[in-house]
């Protein structure tokens, strides 16, 4: 059992303050897919966006642990989940792997406008015609002189449309080998740089994604992540935390949602009693209870193994796999309990509901999660 102490503890009420201003107008902002940048800047007043990074780069220098809690106490509070997502993919996908694989010059250059987030980050590996196959990535990345240039597109960015910053997986190798996938840091100014539109998603709303497009886009060589060729050790470390954080936010807004049916059900009366004392309802909101416990127990769980540096492989798929089924049947059985106030909008609890099916496909499909875990059992090649 995790003990946090008074500083870690303080960290994460520092969020709470943050509660009612994060979730003000979280409904219209879903509905007109409106990325709220005001409270994004709040969160980054708070030091949040810098909480695992270097402190010498502006960041808080928290450890997984830490930043996982904190994570947790910004989805109880906040009720725009498309935000945290955002949050989660500049930590996780840009902030983590300049912190991990930058050189010193690229620290320098970009990790204090990460922290401060006056550069918004997001990362992109999924293609048009490669999804949740990485290895089939057809964008290349060619040496010339001090650049490498990149072909090709990507598909799904979160954050791309007010992205700053871009890690950009490319294939600089054989085509099917691990071996021949380079990370690059992108900047948005870049020539050969195209976005796409933004994309309308069925959740998430908030969080804004797009295409993107590289025609000739000159990359320096300084700019590589980690070495040439090692682009899957970089995305592998990145996908560890990227599951942990956006997934902890997850139990966050679970908690939240239990604390708030719990409410519901003692105080909706219904042929004389309330709603609560009915076996139905109350199993619903044991079904939630145990939901959220199993998911903040493997999270936490995995985060430690990961720490200790023992082979985390099945139990981030675990953890993943068993937090986004629990989201989504928390979302069904809150909407359920609440009757057809929770499948009214102005509730936010339909909003739930689509949010919540997101986390079944990004970071890895809850199928691509059970072949891992059956590869990692013998029972698949």
């Amino acid at each position: 059992m995790i003990v946090w102490n008074e500083d870690q503890r303080l960290l994460r009420e520092s969020v709470q303050q943050l509660a009612t201003t994060l979730s003000d107008g979280h409904i219209e902002d879903d509905r007109n897919s409106t990325f709220p940048r005001a409270k994004w800047d709040r969160i980054a007043e708070l030091g949040l966006l810098g909480l695992p990074f270097d402190e010498r780069h502006g960041g808080l220098g928290q450890d997984v642990l830490t930043t996982m809690y904190v994570l947790e106490g910004l989805g109880h509070a906040n009720r725009d989940g498309g935000l945290s997502f955002s949050v989660s993919t500049h930590l996780a996908s840009t902030g983590t792997p300049v912190n991990r694989f930058g050189t010193p010059w690229l620290k320098e250059r970009y990790l204090p406008g990460i922290c401060a987030g006056r550069l918004i980050g997001a990362h992109a590996i999924t293609e048009p015609s490669a999804g949740s196959d990485a290895m089939g990535m057809r964008t290349t990345a060619v040496a010339d002189g001090d650049h490498f240039v990149l072909n090709g597109s990507k598909a799904f960015v979160s954050n791309g449309p007010i992205a700053d910053l871009i890690v950009v997986y490319a294939r600089t190798g054989p085509p099917g080998t691990a071996a021949g996938t380079t990370a690059f840091l992108v900047e948005r100014a870049m020539p050969g740089l195209t976005f796409g539109r933004p994309m309308d998603k069925m959740g998430l709303k908030t969080s804004p994604l797009c295409e993107l497009f590289f025609d000739d886009l000159r990359v320096p060589a300084s700019n590589v992540l980690g070495r040439v060729g090692s682009g899957f050790l970089v995305l592998d470390h990145v996908m560890k935390r990227e599951i942990l954080y956006s997934f902890v936010i997850n139990v966050g807004e679970m908690q939240h949602r239990l604390e708030r049916t719990i409410d519901y059900a003692k105080n909706r009366v219904q042929f004389g009693s309330p709603i609560g004392s009915y076996q139905s309802v109350a199993n619903r909101i044991v079904e939630m209870q145990i939901g959220v416990e199993s998911s903040r127990r493997w999270l936490y769980d995995t985060a430690v193994k990961l720490g200790s540096g023992k082979d985390s492989t099945v139990d981030i798929a675990i953890s993943k796999l068993v937090t986004s089924e629990a989201a989504v049947a928390s979302a069904l059985n809150a909407v359920q309990v609440h009757g057809g106030y929770g499948y009214m909008t102005e509730y936010g609890l339909e909003k739930d509901v689509r949010n919540a099916v997101a986390g079944t496909i990004y970071s890895g499909t809850t199928e691509i999660q059970k072949g891992r875990i059956a590869t990692m059992l013998g029972l698949q090649q």
